[in-house]
């Protein structure tokens, strides 16, 4: 049964907004930079775009690993547990159901942000894709010192296939984000929501225990 009544709570802490639309920054001047660099187009200038992609990859990895120490430090990594229950249901949601009014069948909450779904998706981006472009990229950066890291064996055009591959993984992730920011019950319901830290949600449904991330009082770090 549907709830009949929506209410606001506070989802997203200043750290989590700020987080996400500094990484968001980030991935968009990697992104930009990077296909400049292999020959796409053309808009800073070759060595331009190498020194921006150079410097904001190197800000990523720092701030990477602020994001790490915070999310466990917090004991929001729960919220990243990956859990079969419902992911069935969530995927002919947005297969299916979206486009017939149903309502979302896991609603936000302040224990559960994330749907199953999403927590299979956010957890191999954090885990796997952003640490495997990072490193690929730190390698590539450091190229001219390989031989002191004992690394002359390796093959930079590898590493360049891989670290490419992952960019058209992120332009793809990107792409599928901002169509699902407007699944929202209003079109700019989610981006409201980074933005000011309150999303509206369904009254009434009940957390089940898989979803609960943590006991602590939930507050703004």
């Amino acid at each position: 049964m549907t709830p009949s009544k929506m209410v606001n709570i506070y989802l997203y802490t200043r750290y989590e907004r700020f987080w996400h639309w500094l990484q968001t920054a980030f991935i968009l001047l990697l992104l930009v930079t990077g296909f400049e660099i292999t020959g796409l187009f053309t808009l800073f200038g070759f060595e331009t775009a190498v020194e921006i992609h150079n410097f904001v990859g190197l800000a990523w990895l720092i701030a990477f690993a602020f994001f790490v120490f915070w999310v466990f430090t917090t004991g929001e990594w729960k919220q990243y547990i990956p859990t079969s229950k419902k992911i069935v249901t969530v995927v002919r949601y947005y297969a299916y159901g979206i486009f017939r009014g149903e309502p979302h069948p896991v609603p936000k909450r302040r224990d559960a942000k994330h749907n199953p779904l999403q927590r299979l998706v956010y957890l191999t981006l954090a885990a796997v894709l952003l640490p495997v472009q990072m490193i690929t990229g730190f390698l590539y950066w450091g190229y001219n010192s390989w031989p002191a890291w004992g690394l002359d064996g390796w093959s930079l055009s590898l590493i360049a296939t891989i670290h490419l591959a992952g960019a058209f993984a992120l332009l793809s992730f990107l792409i599928v984000h901002v169509y699902m920011i407007t699944t929202g019950h209003t079109i700019t319901a989610h981006t409201r929501a980074m933005i000011t830290g309150w999303e509206e949600v369904a009254e009434g449904t009940p957390v089940e225990e898989w979803e609960k991330a943590h006991e602590r009082k939930y507050c703004d770090t």
